[in-house]
């Protein structure tokens, strides 16, 4: 029965959903056309509460093994299979269970500045209208209270950037060789190459994906009294059944954003004020991969990474469902 050959394991909010767009685009990769099954994250089915909007979320998990396998049913014949769920790096448990079942797999980590990548994480929640706190250092000192409440891996926007922990984990069962750790800055500023990267990781042709698709890009809708009242029937509406959900889901987040500005970069006061939830793990990251990632810890030339104005037409992805054609 077919099962994957590479996964893409982390990190989220780190070009994952584009990295999928592009990959599929190779003749010899096939992906599996729902991204984020989720597959590993669970030994059985998920939980059925967490946070705002988790319930549906986990309804979405695909988690019985001939479900998750028929994801890859129909793949061209000597094509390498593959999928991308960005939690599988950071759930320690997940990292296990693929060792279980796909020792050979080859894993891809995309890491990006932890920083970057929980205010990035904040706001995708924040714009779809599920996240409680209007400011990302405050919903960042919240996360022992909610992981406490169960609320599901994306809240975690601390834990998911601490990479050095996850690394270190992941090469207990893994040989170093089966693992592609590259940073996310690579897949913005060097796409053709980055991609040529993984294709000669994976023992596919080079040279036929230039460019990484800008997928799942955030808008920032203001705070205001339109703002709460949409957020309140959003959270109100992930408890409807499921078409209903869906339905009422496409609506709102169109109001949300809709005259949202483009994803605003961190102040230096914001970025100070997370640094320090990171550091340790930043300084075993180093020692781990031998890599250089003391910029994490300074200040930021630049901001932000795919984003900028939506594209026309675009929505904020939602993974876990097919990707309509």
């Amino acid at each position: 029965m077919p099962l994957p050959h590479f996964l893409v394991i982390g990190a989220p909010k780190a070009g994952t959903t584009a990295l999928h767009a592009a990959l599929q685009r190779h003749p010899r990769l096939h992906l599996s056309h729902v991204k984020e099954p989720k597959f590993f994250l669970t030994d059985g089915p998920p939980p059925t509460r967490g946070g705002p909007g988790d319930a549906p979320t986990y309804r979405e998990h695909v988690w019985r093994r001939q479900d998750y396998e028929a994801l890859f049913a129909g793949a061209p014949p000597g094509a390498l299979l593959g999928e991308a769920t960005p939690f599988y790096l950071y759930d320690l448990d997940a990292q296990r269970r693929i060792h279980a079942l796909v020792p050979h797999a080859k894993l891809i980590a995309v890491l990006r500045d932890p920083v970057e990548r929980a205010h990035s994480n904040w706001t995708h929640l924040w714009s779809a209208g599920l996240e409680p706190i209007g400011d990302v250092v405050r919903a960042c000192a919240d996360e022992g209270r909610r992981i406490a409440a169960g609320w599901a891996h994306f809240w975690h926007y601390v834990g998911l950037g601490r990479y050095g922990e996850q690394l270190s984990h992941l090469y207990t069962l893994f040989p170093r060789d089966q693992v592609l750790v590259f940073r996310y800055r690579d897949l913005v500023d060097r796409p053709a190459d980055t991609l040529d990267r993984i294709c000669g990781f994976l023992g596919v042709e080079r040279g036929l994906l230039t460019e990484v698709p800008r997928e799942n890009v955030t808008a920032h809708p203001e705070e205001g009294g339109r703002r709460r009242l949409l957020s309140a029937t959003a959270r109100v509406a992930r408890v409807l059944p499921h078409g209903l959900e869906r339905a009422l889901h496409h609506r709102l987040e169109h109001l949300l954003q809709r005259h949202g500005d483009p994803r605003r970069p961190l102040t230096w006061e914001q970025r100070r004020a997370l640094i320090p939830y990171f550091a340790d793990d930043v300084e075993l990251l180093q020692r781990v991969t031998g890599a250089d990632f003391s910029d994490w810890l300074q200040p930021r030339e630049r901001s932000g990474g795919l984003v900028g104005a939506r594209p026309p037409g675009q929505r904020q992805s939602r993974n876990g469902r097919p990707k309509p054609l």
